[in-house]
């Protein structure tokens, strides 16, 4: 098993030196000069607004960068566009151990991508650099303004209130008959509540070519898998019996375990990301006997039988080979159930020196495997040991496990 996760690690190593990661797709950017050029732009996804962008100008030509020095605007066709704004921004910290008692938004003047939510005669806009978030919207030929909305403390108990402006800009410059005011007063500070108010607005003046450009590439956000497994394990228990020293039992096992998989594919980054839950069913058995002058026959006689549903929450990364192969690691942490499992010493006569309930700690994992058209996966994954008597202080346990999972995806 050790050998296998070796060879799975380099040839992990080699696929991720040897294949680009994120596709590039048809797109194109607009200079300083108003020039327009076709190319091709590393798609990432983007989750959070870029500061700058990868392209080549056709397939075989080298990657360049650019950033909003030297761009203006950018788009992946289809999929996501950004234009280059000289904004006025409110940065104030959400975090309460941060926020801060003053009202009104604090505006720093910046120059900044922003992503096209909606074009039309109203545009709105977005801006997320993962630690805030703003909307932006923009009327006819007026400037870029931001939609504030901004949290504060009111006194010293730590008492949160909310600005919501941005209710009262858009009641202003967003004003048509077929919205009614409490559409306005009700409206959270949302994407997909801001996009339908200003569809509404783009609809009721006439707006016949309203542009929504994020991507309506269809995902497939979930995936269930059964997922059986061969898994080596070693549960290592000792205990100090008298001056004579420690008595220790090393008790291993190769067993078949099954487990099923849910997994939840993040919204972003071309599908590269998931979280996983996967409830698994294992049962280790074994037993076997150390040699002890301190009883009676001179030997102890160990058995241990442990059954539990370990309850595995991963993340998981993916990385693209082609289209119907790519590799991926996990990280886990591995919570575990434990039933009925005991670990049972007796003497050379068969009476009993002691019984041990086993209550099992939690434990981290790591996996590396691959997945051919969607449908079929292998893994190899190792868990850190956890203990197993954690109730009985004068024990020391350790249990791991190597596991080989063949994994089968339904949808």
């Amino acid at each position: 098993m050790k050998k296998l996760l070796l060879f799975l690690t380099f040839a992990f190593i080699s696929s991720f030196n040897s294949y680009s990661q994120i596709a590039f797709e048809k797109g194109y950017f607009i200079n300083d000069n108003d020039k327009r050029t076709d190319c091709l732009i590393e798609n990432v996804d983007w989750k959070n607004t870029p500061v700058e962008f990868k392209y080549k100008l056709s397939t075989g030509h080298d990657i360049m960068s650019a950033n909003t020095k030297t761009v203006k605007e950018f788009a992946v066709y289809g999929q996501n566009k950004f234009i280059r704004a000289l904004v006025k921004i409110d940065r104030s910290d959400k975090r309460i151990e941060l926020m801060s008692k003053e009202k009104n938004p604090v505006f720093n003047e910046e120059t900044l991508f922003l992503q096209v939510l909606l074009e039309g005669k109203a545009m709105l806009f977005l801006f997320d650099d993962g630690t805030i978030r703003r909307f932006f919207y923009k009327t006819n030929d007026s400037e870029i303004k931001q939609l504030v909305c901004k949290p504060y403390l009111v006194d010293d108990d730590y008492s949160i209130a909310y600005n919501n402006y941005f209710r009262e800009q858009l009641y202003i410059d967003l004003k048509c008959e077929t919205i009614g005011q409490k559409e306005y007063e009700k409206l959270s500070y949302r994407k997909s509540d801001l996009k339908k108010i200003f569809l509404k607005y783009n609809q009721c003046n006439g707006s016949d070519e309203v542009v929504d450009f994020e991507s309506k590439e269809k995902r497939d956000l979930f995936n269930l898998n059964i997922r059986p497994r061969y898994n080596s394990s070693l549960a290592s228990i000792d205990y100090a019996l008298s001056e004579s020293g420690d008595f220790e039992f090393d008790f291993r096992s190769n067993y078949f375990a099954l487990g099923v998989e849910a997994e939840f594919i993040m919204p972003f980054n071309k599908n590269r990301w998931s979280l996983i839950v996967e409830p698994t069913y294992q049962h280790f058995k074994d037993e076997k006997s150390v040699a002890n002058s301190d009883f009676v026959g001179g030997k102890i006689f160990g058995k241990i039988d442990y059954k539990s549903i370990e309850l595995p929450i991963s993340v998981r990364r993916y990385f693209f080979v082609n289209d119907a192969f790519k590799i991926f690691t996990n990280a886990s942490l591995v919570l575990d159930f434990s039933s009925n499992s005991k670990i049972n010493f007796t003497r050379n006569d068969g009476s009993t020196i002691n019984s041990l309930k086993i209550s099992s700690g939690t434990s981290l994992g790591i996996g590396l495997g691959c997945k051919l058209k969607d449908r079929y996966s292998i893994e190899v994954r190792y868990l850190t040991p956890r203990g197993l008597v954690n109730e009985y202080s004068n024990w020391n346990s350790s249990y791991s496990t190597v596991s080989l999972i063949a994994g089968y995806s339904f949808f």
